[in-house]
């Protein structure tokens, strides 16, 4: 893919740069969403009062739907115009967070986040198809799809940080509120500034393809979240095979259909596949971190909202730096070696991670966090445009996308397997003390936050006879997820420097395509 000028590449205008602005703001919102929650979790909980499974629905299902909707919502945009379902999703959004931050039931709640989900769903793929129909000059597309992977990692920074201002100020409802105003300006400047494009060869969308999508995979992200529960082993290996099933049943669907909702023929292009497997381990390595770090924050150097928030605040600041030299290093390097040696650098964060203390722990893990978080980047920045640059233009709404559900799939399982290895790391290794309230001990055993919910309102001994082995045992947690974590983005980093070493620097001439990659060319 090259970003070297070319005469017979018209330049962008005034009127696409401040179409990309509004194409910015939404992705950055909508990952935001994915880690918003992550603070207000325990007010929510005392206000609405779900079960531990409702809770668990509340938190996730927003990203299940959003990862299980973005390709079928990438083919329907290339069917009846990417700035159609670009609007009508963000005006969704705009609504349904309006009557989400006013529900006052657990099972309405589960659904407007559902419906949430699919409105992010219809606007993501839109936002990066667009950006490739906008910025025809190479050089000026990777400065636009960089900025674009920015806005996602920083959202997902940002999450927290604007959480805890808002917490601190407001009720947890402001947390939804404040996607109102936003999603309500972009839906009415979208029609003027966005031009509007569509793929006039696109089939018809296949509904049932969808559906066995969806049957992938909410039981096997369902199923690797429940792995770490001692009473749930049977139900979490049945989902996760449910999911496979439905796994091998698409793939098959799709091989046999003339017109599939996701070519699975173009994983045989070396960079499509090299790409998406990077991303996806990038996305798996920060995910369960992410929350984990988050929670030590908050549960184990008790810190409040503001602070866990602003906490966050420097590796934000080092990422928005990272994100506008990586563009520029991939003229001269080939983004292979480039996404490579972000990896690496992750792996020296995670290593850093491994080595944080439940006492005098929290500089250490600032740090650890303030170096591997803005090395995710790379891989978030370059291997989407390898995607989508990988496919003929007409698809370039459905492979955004497959390279946006890669990512989002990713930080899930993350979440899920990461997450589940801290909780059965933190059951086994606490240790309290004897004579302890069969209810207290029983709330402690089971999690970090029932430990600080029961050592509420005891006496400072009594509390501190809890806490203390409580918060031990889950910074063992953390720092055998930092060492998974770590394994994961050093795998990441070989396939990055392996399997797409192939892909020259942005900056040089295009290479002719090789044989390998014919069927891609075919398909």
């Amino acid at each position: 893919m090259s970003t070297t000028d070319d005469p017979s590449q018209p330049r962008a205008g005034r009127k696409e740069w401040l179409g990309l602005g509004l194409l910015v703001l939404p992705s950055l919102l909508l990952f935001m969403m994915l880690t918003i929650l992550f603070l207000a979790i325990p007010h929510i909980a005392a206000d609405l009062r779900p079960s531990s499974t409702q809770m668990l629905w509340i938190v996730d299902i927003y990203g299940f739907l959003m990862a299980g909707f973005l390709v079928a919502m990438g083919t329907l945009g290339d069917r009846v115009g990417r700035r159609l379902v670009f609007t009508a999703g963000s005006g969704v959004f705009a609504v349904v967070s309006f009557v989400a931050a006013y529900t006052g039931d657990p099972g309405w709640m589960i659904f407007w986040r559902a419906v949430l989900g699919v409105a992010a769903a219809a606007v993501m793929p839109a936002t990066l198809g667009l950006i490739f129909s906008m910025f025809l000059n190479a050089r000026q597309r990777g400065i636009a799809i960089g900025a674009w992977a920015a806005s996602i990692s920083v959202g997902v920074a940002l999450g927290p940080l604007l959480s805890g201002v808002l917490l601190e100020v407001f009720t947890w409802r402001s947390t939804f509120l404040i996607s109102v105003p936003v999603m309500a300006l972009v839906a009415v400047f979208a029609p003027f500034v966005l031009p509007e494009h569509r793929d006039q060869n696109a089939g018809r969308l296949d509904l049932f393809s969808v559906g066995l999508l969806l049957a992938t995979l909410l039981p096997l992200v369902y199923g690797v979240k429940t792995l770490a529960k001692d009473d749930s082993f049977t139900v979490a290996i049945g989902a996760v095979a449910v999911g496979v099933a439905f796994g091998v049943w698409f793939v098959l669907r799709q091989l046999r259909s003339a017109a599939p909702l996701l070519d699975v023929r173009l994983f045989a292009n070396r960079t499509v596949s090299g790409a998406l497997s990077v991303y996806i381990l990038a996305a798996l390595a920060m995910g369960g971190t992410y929350l984990m770090f988050t929670q030590y924050l908050q549960l184990v150097a008790d810190l409040s909202p503001l602070q866990t928030g602003l906490s966050i605040l420097p590796a934000a600041l080092v990422l928005v730096g990272v994100s506008m030299v990586v563009p520029i290093l991939a003229r001269k390097v080939r983004p292979g070696f480039v996404i490579a040696g972000g990896l690496a650098i992750q792996v020296v964060g995670y290593l850093m991670l491994t080595q944080v203390e439940s006492t005098a722990g929290l500089p250490l893990l600032i740090a650890g966090f303030i170096v591997l978080y803005p090395a995710v980047n790379p891989a978030m920045a370059l291997t989407t445009g390898l995607v989508v640059g990988s496919v003929p233009p007409a698809k370039a709404g459905a492979a955004s996308g497959l390279a946006t559900t890669a990512n989002d799939l990713g930080l899930s399982l993350g979440v899920a397997l990461i997450g589940s290895i801290g909780v059965a790391t933190y059951r086994d290794g606490i240790d309290l003390p004897g004579g302890l309230p069969a209810d207290v001990a029983a709330s402690a055993r089971e999690s970090l936050d029932g430990a600080v919910s029961a050592a509420q309102g005891l006496p400072l001994d009594v509390s501190a006879a809890v806490l203390e082995p409580a918060r031990a045992a889950f910074t063992s947690g953390l720092n055998l997820g930092a060492v998974i974590a770590a394994v994961i983005a050093a795998v990441g980093a070989v396939l990055a420097a392996t399997r797409l070493r192939h892909v020259p620097p942005t900056g040089a001439p295009a290479e002719a395509p090789v044989p390998a990659d014919r069927s891609t060319v075919d398909a």
